[in-house]
């Protein structure tokens, strides 16, 4: 019975692995059957900017600053940091969820998904107190420490995307901004969060409860999971600003680029940003397994467990509607740097 159990859900974790698209998907799905798990639907929205950030990478804008190599190893970075997360978080939600169906405690059987003890011991904890402002904050310690050594300090993405000058300019130009989407009577609106230390366990550990607070807000809550289920994840930036982005590209190829943005709308009688859906921009890609060990080694992780006096509103239409200018500005310096050194 429990090798059949671990089987299935090795099984169930490897058919919804396939790509952003489908893991994003899988987050929303186990949240709606099971709302209590805070950290699915966080999962989530923050899964649906790692798609975002994908299909960037083919869309109007970094296709002219970056080269089709640096377009591929900012996304191999990006889906192999995606594909991580889900297949160490997915098979601890399917084991919450057969521990609920079955009315007993199978979080012993962790360990044959290589999970943290870390973790072992807050699930065990969560199923008979149910705090969840503890999980959460478990699981975002759980994920990103995760991450660290496999990611983040992997020798080859070191060299081929965290210490390239284009990352850095990424976080010049503030790229590394979580966008949640919400719906009102208005229409559509943003809150988020920008990270400028990406590298830093520390601060993605704090923005990552800086997130879940701004998210699970009574103000912003309902707004964003309206929007959320009102809208399938495609990759696309058109999900939630369809009057500035497009998935289907309106520009002139390999023309000289004009400005189209001003105060997050496109002038007149311009195309929109071309923002491509996922199964267009990439192909799904094999990944190699994971690479073993338990991140946790120092107990005062547990710091990270306390509540945070967070009073951020999240506001950040004008600081995103200004990154897009100042990218626009980095495409015309660009080209008018690379003609004169063609003649020189």
């Amino acid at each position: 019975m429990e090798n059949e159990l671990i089987q299935y859900i090795l099984r169930e974790t490897k058919n919804r692995n396939v790509n952003n698209v489908t893991r994003t998907n899988s987050y929303l799905d186990f949240y709606k059957r099971f709302p209590e798990i805070h950290w699915a639907f966080l999962g989530h929205m923050v899964s649906r900017n790692g798609g975002w950030n994908m299909t960037d990478l083919k869309g109007s804008l970094l296709t002219r600053l970056l080269s089709s190599e640096e377009q591929e190893a900012f996304f191999t970075f990006l889906e192999r940091g995606n594909w991580l997360i889900f297949q160490d978080i997915y098979p601890q939600l399917l084991l919450y969820e057969e521990s609920v169906k079955r009315n007993t405690n199978l979080f012993y059987l962790l360990p044959f998904f290589h999970v943290s003890f870390f973790m072992r011991v807050i699930w065990d904890y969560f199923y008979v107190i149910k705090d969840r402002f503890l999980l959460t904050v478990a699981l975002i310690v759980n994920e990103q420490s995760y991450l660290e050594k496999r990611v983040i300090q992997n020798a080859h993405y070191k060299s081929t995307v965290l210490e390239t000058l284009e990352f850095k300019l990424q976080e010049l130009l503030s790229l590394n901004q979580i966008i949640f989407p919400s719906l009102d009577r208005k229409g559509i609106k943003i809150i988020g969060q920008t990270i400028h230390q990406f590298a830093s366990l520390h601060d993605r550990i704090l923005l990552g409860k800086r997130l879940y607070e701004l998210l699970f807000d009574r103000e912003n809550f309902f707004s964003i999971y309206k929007w959320a289920t009102q809208h399938p994840h495609t990759g696309s930036r058109k999900d939630f600003w369809p009057h500035l982005f497009n998935d289907i590209d309106e520009s002139v190829p390999w023309g000289s680029y004009q400005r189209r943005i001003k105060d997050c709308r496109i002038k007149p009688n311009s195309p929109k940003l071309y923002s491509p859906i996922l199964k267009f921009a990439w192909k799904n890609r094999e990944q190699k397994e994971a690479e073993e060990g338990d991140w946790y080694s120092d107990w005062r992780v547990i710091h990270y467990l306390k509540k945070d006096n967070f009073k951020g509103n999240g506001a950040i239409y004008h600081e995103y509607c200004k990154t897009l200018e100042k990218i626009e500005f980095s495409i015309l310096a660009k080209e008018a740097i690379l003609p004169k050194k063609s003649k020189n």
